[in-house]
């Protein structure tokens, strides 16, 4: 059995968490979103325990509330990929000094709960003068761009970068980022009132996709040369248009298919411009792959974060128990982050 260090003797031996209860299991609308009394998970080898202050909201939980979307084997059915909380408890192998600590970590579920299990090498330190609703929106966005645009887009100072979504966490996340380490960002959205919110975080340029063609005006925007990376959510008919936005030696980084799976890909250009095309998705990912990265993001972007440079982009908070709201704000023109708290 696994030795646990413990900050407080009153953890309790169950805790509130968000049920996904849709007819017949196969989830629904946020109606399906309900509290319940589950019991509080322990931390094991390598892993900490977090009493929960917030809680990110992100599509991947949507998907997962209508079914679409199960967590990989092993991960708590409970939806959240991300938190923000203190310290409660430590597994093996974990420095003792990390109890009663704040910390936001990237999680693989569980984090729409009062205690959430997290590895400890997913975990990034919650400094002053950070709140823990805006830390608690920084691990899945922050993760998810860092890794896709600029390890693998390799974006860099100088280069040109299109994101569709705009005003989304990925987006709004993307935005941010692009304006700290000197790359040029082209954003779509889907209204003059969203390009407008986009262009005040400091996007240097935002199409309205539905009163312009985005391709032509990306072409404008760069004289023709094209954007050197492209970050895509949508693919589908999408990834034909986004080629044809792209730079020589262009890269194209598909990190969701919201538009469909299936694309025409007009090869030529791909031989002609040697671009390449790439995806991935963070979820599923190992273990050692989120802890690399977290220790990159350490090093190269949380200065940021302590500096007070890099702050997400927050649009509404919730209680818990309103899980149901936050999904529906998810459903409406939300600018940024949608958190939930335990208070």
């Amino acid at each position: 059995m696994t030795d646990i260090a413990s900050s407080s003797s009153q953890i309790p031996g169950q805790m509130k968490a968000i049920a996904i209860e849709g007819e017949d299991g196969k989830g629904g609308g946020p109606d399906v979103l309900v509290p319940r009394r589950i019991d509080t998970p322990v931390p094991g080898a390598g892993e900490v325990l977090l009493r929960v202050s917030a809680a990110g909201v992100n599509r991947p939980d949507v998907m997962q509330r209508k079914g679409m979307y199960p967590p990989p084997d092993g991960a708590p059915a409970t939806p959240g990929l991300e938190v923000a909380g203190t310290v409660a408890a430590i597994g093996d192998g974990v420095d003792p000094e990390l109890l009663g600590t704040r910390k936001c970590a990237l999680v693989v579920g569980g984090g729409y709960a009062e205690y959430c299990l997290a590895r400890a090498d997913h975990c990034l330190p919650v400094p002053d003068g950070l709140s823990m609703e805006e830390a608690a929106a920084l691990p899945e966005t922050l993760f998810t761009v860092w890794s896709n645009v600029f390890e693998r887009g390799m974006a860099d100072e100088g280069d040109w970068l299109l994101v569709h979504g705009g005003t989304s966490g990925i987006g709004t996340m993307a935005i941010k980022l692009a304006g700290l380490f000197g790359v040029t960002i082209i954003v779509t959205c889907g209204s003059d009132t969203k390009c407008e919110a986009a262009r005040e975080m400091g996007a240097q340029h935002a199409i309205n996709y539905k009163t312009s063609d985005f391709v032509e005006e990306v072409k404008r925007i760069t004289d023709g040369r094209g954007v050197d990376v492209v970050l895509d959510m949508i693919s589908g008919d999408y990834v034909a248009r986004n080629i044809a936005c792209m730079a020589e030696d262009g890269r194209h980084v598909t990190i969701a298919v919201q538009g469909g799976v299936k694309a025409e890909i007009p090869m030529h250009k791909i031989l002609t411009k040697r671009l390449m095309l790439t995806g991935s998705t963070l979820r599923p990912r190992s273990a050692g792959f989120k802890a690399a990265v977290a220790d990159e993001i350490r090093r190269e972007v949380w200065p940021f974060v302590t500096s007070g440079q890099l702050r997400p982009a927050m649009d509404s908070t919730y209680p818990l128990d309103r899980a149901a709201d936050a999904h529906r704000r998810m459903d409406e023109d939300h600018i940024g982050k949608v958190v939930l708290t335990m208070d």
